[in-house]
């Protein structure tokens, strides 16, 4: 809902899931192949053609493989503001397993190539979990900082903790910030978003 309405968005999906309100939107599905073995269309060819779209946006449903090549494409020459699902247990597996489709993809390029390449297409990690209680639960938001040496430094900014279950079997816990600011906020600024620093002091129970 805080995309801007005149940014151009294409969505690839197995199938048209996203409720999206925005005018400019495109939506691409994938397609399997007929009996006869063809007519397959895949997430990574559709990512490919979406580039020629003048894309400002792309909002990819679930990285499975080679297509993360060209999400990181599409991130490092203009599509910024671009979206993708990967399923891991942590930010720290999640970048693991990008690395791994990567080079999956790229057989030829050397990890720390890739690794750098990651650190600078992705901003942040947004992580959500479905919990013993069947609720799902936004768990942290972890910002990519960059390389530390061979390694992709992060830093969390938002986590939850699971504290107990009360009588219903509910999880219960507290949502807080970490203390650590995002170095991202001055480029947030200048698009006119202007965060309160207490935010970064901010807890809550729930």
């Amino acid at each position: 809902a805080f995309i801007p309405d005149e940014e151009r968005i294409i969505t690839i999906e197995d199938s048209a899931e996203l409720q999206l309100i925005q005018d400019h939107l495109i939506r691409l599905e994938t397609r399997p192949a007929n009996i006869e073995g063809k007519g397959r269309v895949d997430q990574r060819e559709l990512v490919k053609n979406s580039l020629r779209m003048r894309p400002d946006r792309i909002i990819l449903g679930e990285i499975r493989g080679g297509e993360a090549v060209d999400m990181l494409t599409a991130m490092n020459t203009g599509c910024k503001g671009s979206l993708a699902t990967v399923h891991a247990n942590n930010p720290d597996d999640a970048l693991s397993r990008f690395q791994t489709m990567v080079s999956i993809g790229m057989p030829n390029m050397s990890d720390k190539v890739i690794r750098e390449t990651i650190a600078r297409a992705l901003d942040v990690i947004v992580q959500q979990a479905r919990l013993v209680d069947g609720s799902r639960r936004l768990m942290s938001v972890t910002e990519i900082l960059g390389m530390d040496g061979p390694f992709i430094l992060t830093q969390d900014i938002f986590k939850f903790e699971r504290q107990t279950l009360d009588e219903h079997g509910n999880v219960k816990g507290r949502y807080h910030a970490t203390g650590n600011k995002p170095r991202f906020l001055s480029r947030l600024a200048t698009y006119g978003i202007h965060l309160a620093p207490e935010i970064f002091d901010w807890e809550m129970a729930v």
